[in-house]
């Protein structure tokens, strides 16, 4: 028995591996095929099964590319309605990998048609499950995603009956692999780790606890923030299909130039800049959007980018083509090219450049004391809440656009996040929307606290 969490950080996101005898399975697989295609290769073995948990949101999954490429068979459980060839697992039915059986236990909740998969080892033991978006690491799946197709009352009510009844009858040895870790909008705060047990999640999970129903649907259905728009159509086209991997990156690798970005601009392209944050602050196109690939790019994308949205690409040499594929990754593919010769090109044909303003730690400290500057804290409220810097103002950067009234013209903004990643994501959407009276603090939170700014922790 072989089994492998194969994690992708840009999307919070855990696939699986399960291999015994020759024979495999995939679970959750992200949208290039080629990890699971060679693992299964370098392995000798063949992929017999992809199983998917539910219809994802958040990422437009390989399950049909990766089918197709090895002859395995597409596994959903109850309720899945897709518009290609699967195999609808009843509750309770048995698939065999080599010597392993995996038992189907449909989970409503998340999603109505979302499944576990329970994993029995070589002996019959029971020894791990995956459970998808089911039951996170100190969280569980959110309710509301069906865009009023079921309310998020009716959905955490299954969701309340899928855990007590179905997940925990179950043993407290047993391994749960989930399909998301830290930093994923599947769930409300999931947590570190990226696995578990059954029983330190009976312990620590706030959905696991004793509660009646009612009381569990309150504490679900609360304080859930809006869902990142792209969801609802990331989660149309995993049921529906999608074109094959390679041709979207065939199509959207186009290498453009000067003239030729310029007027796809002038036809409504937004510019990504995808260049690491303290690279970009140092001159970009103006009205660009910076989202570093080295980051949560995917994450931040879906978050602040109508899908729908035509794009031209600024990237680091040699980075083009992962950046159209993490793109892909989230149904991302109005590509229209990338800037042949990237930023250098631009300069070389001497047009404008636009920069950030930055000032380190020190800085930060000296000019809150003159009381002038507003402090602007970009990152989530639980991470404001948990320690902040005394008078700082909250706008979470998936709310910023729609506070940008906020900013008042002749007043000097503050802005920062917890390294530095997101408030520069920040900045560059400020100077988007006209906005320039404000600097961007270095290293975020952390290395404001060692430079000595005056905080409210909540230990």
């Amino acid at each position: 028995m072989h089994i492998e969490q194969m994690y992708t950080n840009c999307l919070a996101e855990a696939a699986y591996y399960v291999e015994s005898e020759g024979e495999a399975l995939i679970i959750d697989p992200i949208r290039e095929t080629e990890p699971y295609i060679k693992k299964a290769r370098e392995r000798n073995v063949r992929i017999k099964y992809v199983l998917e948990t539910h219809f994802h949101a958040d990422f437009v999954s390989g399950h049909i590319d990766l089918a197709r490429e090895s002859g395995a068979e597409i596994v959903f459980g109850p309720m899945a309605d897709t518009s290609y060839k699967v195999h609808h697992a009843a509750d309770g039915e048995i698939l065999q990998v080599g010597k392993l059986k995996i038992k189907v236990i449909h989970t409503p909740g998340h999603t109505p048609e979302s499944t576990c998969y329970l994993l029995f080892d070589e002996m019959g033991k029971e020894y791990c499950i995956f459970t998808g978006d089911t039951l996170f690491v100190g969280d569980v799946g959110r309710p509301d995603l069906l865009d009023g197709k079921m309310s998020k009352e009716e959905l955490a009510g299954m969701m309340y009956d899928s855990l007590r009844n179905k997940i925990l009858p179950l043993n407290d040895n047993l391994i749960v692999y989930p399909a998301h870790g830290p930093g994923s909008a599947c769930g409300k705060n999931i947590g570190k780790e990226t696995w578990s047990t059954l029983g330190q999640q009976r312990k620590t999970n706030y959905a696991l606890q004793k509660m009646d129903r009612e009381a569990f649907i309150q504490v679900l259905t609360e304080g859930i923030t809006a869902p990142p728009p792209y969801f609802f159509k990331d989660a149309e086209i995993n049921k529906s299909g999608y074109a094959e991997i390679h041709s979207v990156i065939k199509k959207n690798l186009r290498p453009l130039t000067v003239a030729q970005i310029k007027s796809e601009i002038a036809s409504g392209a937004m510019i990504l800049d995808t260049r690491a944050p303290e690279i970009f602050e140092k001159g970009f196109i103006p009205r660009s959007i910076n989202i570093g690939l080295e980051g949560s790019f995917a994450i931040w994308v879906g978050t602040l980018i109508d899908i729908n949205t035509p794009l031209v690409l600024i990237t680091e040499a040699g980075k083009e083509e992962e950046c159209i594929l993490r793109l892909a990754r989230v149904g991302y593919e109005q590509v229209r090219g990338f800037l042949k010769g990237g930023i250098e090109a631009w300069k070389d044909s001497n047009l404008k450049l636009d920069r950030i303003e930055s000032a380190s730690p020190e800085e930060f400290c000296s000019l809150i004391k003159d009381e002038e500057e507003v402090i602007i804290d970009v990152r989530k409220k639980g991470e404001y809440d948990a320690c902040h810097v005394r008078g700082a103002k909250l706008m979470t950067l998936s709310e910023l656009e729609s506070n940008i009234r906020f900013f008042e013209p002749g007043k000097k903004y503050l802005i920062h996040c917890a390294g530095g990643y997101r408030s520069m994501i920040a900045a560059s959407l400020l100077k988007l929307h006209g906005i320039s009276s404000f600097r961007n603090i270095h290293g975020g939170i952390a290395k404001i606290k060692e430079a000595g700014a005056p905080l409210i922790e909540n230990k």
